[in-house]
């Protein structure tokens, strides 16, 4: 919990007491590699922060093809946000790619948290507003970046992690096939 507390921290000025207030409606989920942490057609209930490990998220069309559209790493807080702002079931997967410790607050006990805590309600927007940026550099990097370019992108954000994601998943993000990536892999390297 004190990553996420230093996170916070970075983002805004949180006092010890509205910290302890929030932070009290977080529990502590560990998941085994492999695992789901959601399923499409299931509705998201959290408000999840990473403290250890990792996640992808994706889509699977009709004919059971999986597009890998997100992952989350260490030190970041995650969502299926669609699912969980609109309570509606989620059209994405979450897969645990290895162990993976989560601490995660439930929908009803975030919205008690915006109403009784004010900082909360400032953490939420910035929170929306990361997101939204994230969504916006992930399209413009799709229309406008080479594959080379994304999987440089990706490498950046997490380079002692993504060795452990499997190239048929960085793959399938970056928008190519696994043997094309691993052309780009050897060529950089």
């Amino acid at each position: 919990m004190h990553q996420m507390h230093m996170f916070l921290k970075k983002q805004v000025d949180i006092s010890d007491e509205d910290w302890r207030a929030f932070s009290a409606g977080f529990e502590k989920k560990v998941y085994p590699a492999k695992s789901f942490y959601l399923k499409a057609g299931e509705t998201e209930n959290y408000l999840t922060f990473v403290d250890r490990g990792m996640l992808r998220f994706y889509v699977e069309d009709q004919e059971g093809h999986e597009t890998t559209c997100g992952f989350a790493f260490e030190g970041w807080f995650m969502s299926v946000f669609s699912s969980f702002i609109t309570r509606q079931p989620s059209r994405f997967s979450g897969q645990v790619l290895t162990e993976t410790h989560l601490w995660r607050m439930h929908y009803d006990d975030l919205q008690k948290a915006y109403e009784e805590i004010r900082i909360v309600d400032r953490i939420g927007r910035l929170a929306a507003e990361a997101l939204l940026l994230i969504k916006s550099d992930r399209e413009f990097s799709l229309l406008t970046r080479s594959a080379e370019e994304r999987y440089l992108e990706l490498f950046n954000k997490a380079p002692h992690l993504i060795k452990h994601i499997p190239l048929k998943y960085l793959a399938s993000y970056i928008g190519i096939t696994p043997q094309a990536l691993s052309r780009i892999r050897k060529r950089i390297s």
